[in-house]
């Protein structure tokens, strides 16, 4: 699902799961011209006061199609929707799956505010097109045809009337709605996405921006791109609501134009309720026609959505990003370490390597300090040691295995990484340890946050019930990056990558975090400590700086 094509196609029912909703579409609209036809037929036949054994079926026909109507709306509503929102979950599903080999090394240029509104605003969109494209569309036009077939056999002047009448406003309706509308509908989804990014940077941002006096820049920001949005969507409307009343009015012009053919053959050739039918079926069928250039415009919509949901998923894995393998399972034995030798790396999307040929040894056990300035290659290389990221020279071995034999997935049962800024969920503190090891007690909880050094503060906050907040917004940088080391000491990894740990605290209070963090490793664990602060004296075996992506 990497073209606007494929993803327009994942969005569409299977025709098995989706047929009774045409033929129940079908059914309803053809009940509503028909009961059309058939009252305008009853009641002027009825007029000529013949007797009542005529008119019976015509009497039984009105209140059949009456009921089937009402009937067949239901049903095409009721299964219509549970094709579409089944494939609606089958669409999201396949969207995310896609996006996960990319994570996170392959996302770093995609802002969260477009990957949000892709994944719900405009795949939302998407049911639309088997709801207000596939299903009128078919449905109008099967009806339209049937019933200039049922006109011809009344008066066939009358039935080709209609017929031009049909597509003259087929024509200039869908015309009109694109020349008025088109520039709005593509213009909405990427306008809710920009809205969609300023509302998660200021609320992401809010305290740096707080502190700087941007905050109401921001805001500034978040109305500029709500009334920008307000004003395409209003466009969009006026061109929908000018449809609909251009559609009203050929209405109107098809019924006279249906007398002034139809009236010259009565009563020679045509009778009175010949007459009525030729006249009012035009309208019943127009009534139905009226969905079809609201379906051109919700094509263009569903279309812009398709186009963006396709741009959110790069067409292809960038060669940086490992090959997903389905996994064992079985973590790869540690042996002697991990070991790099002449290792070349490349960011995704960047001209050059950031590291290069790059040797290094982490053996069981051992405290490694990986130093350096900013931007030297140092989250490249934790990037590396856990496999988000491919290598593409040199080689790198876990227990003397090339990691290329082995699925990125199993390699991360051996290496686990602590992030610069840990991901924390709007969760309490019980279910932001609980997924490193489901089965955990809370008594085992309690005893890891204590190792951390957070006993005091679990109890202060009241337990393990307590919030962290969205991405830990609840809690200071030393206590997200203790969490973060309690769950995955929980999950028990052989080698630990800190990147960055002493990123969001206080110069003052790094030493502390450092020794808290590094004490309560086990002594057969090897962590990896990347980091521009260096740690007390006592607590590292060895030291590597990282230049300009190069070990000296």
């Amino acid at each position: 699902m990497t073209t606007t094509a494929a993803v327009l196609r994942g969005a569409m029912p299977s025709l098995r799961r989706f047929w009774p909703a045409l033929a129940s579409g079908f059914a309803s609209e053809a009940s509503a011209v028909a009961l059309l036809a058939t009252s305008a037929w009853l009641i002027v036949r009825a007029s000529e006061q013949p007797l009542v054994m005529y008119i019976t079926v015509a009497v039984v026909g009105v209140r059949a199609f009456a009921l089937t109507r009402a009937l067949f709306r239901y049903t095409e509503r009721l299964t219509s929707h549970d094709a579409a929102l089944h494939q609606l979950a089958r669409t999201r599903t396949d969207l995310v799956r896609r996006l996960v080999p990319h994570a996170p090394a392959g996302l770093t240029r995609t802002r969260r505010g477009s990957a949000l509104t892709a994944l719900v605003d405009d795949v939302d969109e998407l049911q639309n097109l088997p709801l207000r494209v596939v299903l009128p569309l078919v449905s109008s036009a099967t009806v339209a045809l049937g019933a200039v077939v049922l006109v011809a056999l009344v008066w066939w002047p009358a039935a080709l009337t209609l017929l031009a009448c049909l597509v003259i406003a087929a024509a200039v309706s869908t015309l009109w709605g694109w020349a008025a509308g088109s520039r709005a509908d593509a213009a909405v989804a990427p306008l809710r996405a920009q809205l969609s990014d300023a509302v998660v940077d200021h609320l992401g941002s809010l305290d740096v921006l707080a502190a700087y006096g941007a905050a109401a820049a921001s805001r500034d920001r978040i109305a500029a791109a709500d009334r920008a949005l307000q004003r395409a969507v209003v466009r969009r409307a006026g061109a929908q609501a000018g449809t609909t009343a251009l559609v009203a009015l050929l209405a109107g012009f098809a019924t006279l134009v249906a007398v002034l053919v139809a009236a010259p053959a009565v009563p020679d050739v045509l009778g009175g309720p010949g007459l009525a039918v030729a006249v009012l079926v035009p309208m019943a069928v127009f009534e139905v026609f009226a969905v079809v250039p609201l379906a051109a415009a919700s094509w263009r919509q569903v279309r812009a959505a398709a186009a963006r949901v396709s741009d959110v998923v790069p067409a292809t894995v960038p060669p940086q990003i490992p090959e997903a393998v389905a996994a064992s399972g079985t973590a790869p034995h540690l042996g002697a370490g991990l070991a790099l030798r002449g290792a070349t790396v490349r960011w995704p999307g960047d001209t050059a390597p950031t590291l290069h040929d790059v040797d290094l040894d982490v053996r069981p056990g051992e405290r490694l300090l990986v130093t350096g300035s900013s931007g030297a290659g140092k989250t490249t290389l934790a990037h590396t040691l856990v496999r988000f990221l491919e290598l593409e020279g040199g080689s790198y071995t876990v227990g003397g295995v090339p990691v290329r034999n082995l699925a990125p997935d199993d390699v991360r049962l051996v290496v686990g990484l602590c992030e610069q800024r840990p991901m924390l969920f709007d969760e309490d503190i019980r279910q932001n340890l609980l997924f490193a090891r489901d089965t955990a007690t809370d008594a085992e909880l309690e005893a890891m946050l204590d190792r951390v050094g957070l006993g005091s503060w679990l109890r202060a906050r009241g337990g393990l019930d307590a919030r962290v907040g969205e991405r830990g917004a609840l809690i200071s940088g030393g206590q997200a990056q203790r969490l973060s080391l309690a769950r995955a000491l929980l999950h028990g990894f052989p080698v630990l990558v800190l990147d960055e740990p002493t990123a969001g605290v206080d110069p003052a209070a790094s030493d502390a975090l450092l020794t808290d963090l590094l004490s309560a490793v086990g002594d057969e664990q090897a962590v990896v400590l990347i980091s521009h602060v260096a740690p007390p004296a006592g607590l590292i075996d060895r030291t590597v700086r990282i230049d300009a992506g190069r070990v000296v």
